[in-house]
């Protein structure tokens, strides 16, 4: 296919793909750059949360320090992904790129909640009852 003769994509599709691509890739960055900097706090809404990330403080800082990273390269694609598509020719085109550009961010997301619930299930259980400092005398 000719993309010289390809037909344009229309402003609205290329305006919306832009817009939407760049929010969702904003907001997967900061929140994968705050649980990478343990800046995070323990919430039900953003981040790894899994049971086993849930599970303590502790749990849930390593967690998103871990899926940090990818979160934070999943939010780049979108964001680049989206300016890359609002400049593409033809209509076909950028449908293609923001369906990629989806997959990858989704991939890349999931790839580190896998690896932040690997990592929060490493954190040792906490310790269940008793008192944490050392006046009661059972600390040995």
């Amino acid at each position: 296919m000719n993309l010289a003769a390809a037909e344009s994509a229309p402003a609205a599709l290329r305006a919306t793909a832009l817009v939407v691509l760049a929010v969702a890739g904003l907001g997967l960055a900061v929140i994968g750059y705050l649980g990478w900097r343990a800046r995070l706090p323990r919430n039900r809404f953003a981040g790894v949360r899994t049971p086993a990330a849930m599970r303590s403080d502790d749990a849930f800082r390593v967690a998103n320090q871990v899926a940090g990273i990818p979160v934070m390269v999943a939010g780049l694609v979108g964001v680049f992904g989206g300016v890359a598509a609002f400049f593409l020719p033809s209509a076909p085109a950028t449908v293609t790129a923001l369906v990629i550009v989806v997959l990858g961010m989704g991939g890349l997301a999931v790839a580190g909640g896998v690896l932040g619930s690997r990592a929060a299930g490493a954190v040792p259980e906490p310790r269940a009852g008793g008192c944490a400092g050392c006046c009661c005398g059972g600390c040995g």
